[in-house]
């Protein structure tokens, strides 16, 4: 190999620079991505709390037997 082809195979600055630019695109949406999966975690155990205190409410399951005619006791 030649000393030219040596220093062609080397990345030129507009390279490297375009590397760094797609790898801090590439970090930003990764963040992106982790904050939304997150969030959409909190938002699903909140659902779920939500729903297990309206299921474990008495009053909730003493309406629904009075709307079908029954008593709960």
């Amino acid at each position: 190999m030649t000393a030219a082809t040596l220093h062609i195979a080397a990345p030129t600055f507009v390279e490297r620079t375009g590397l760094r630019v797609a790898d801090a695109i590439t970090a930003h949406v990764r963040r992106r991505i982790e904050r939304r999966a997150e969030r959409r975690a909190l938002a699903i155990d909140m659902l779920r709390e939500q729903q297990a205190r309206r299921t474990a409410d008495p009053y909730v399951l003493e309406q629904a037997l009075q709307m079908i005619g029954s008593r709960s006791r």
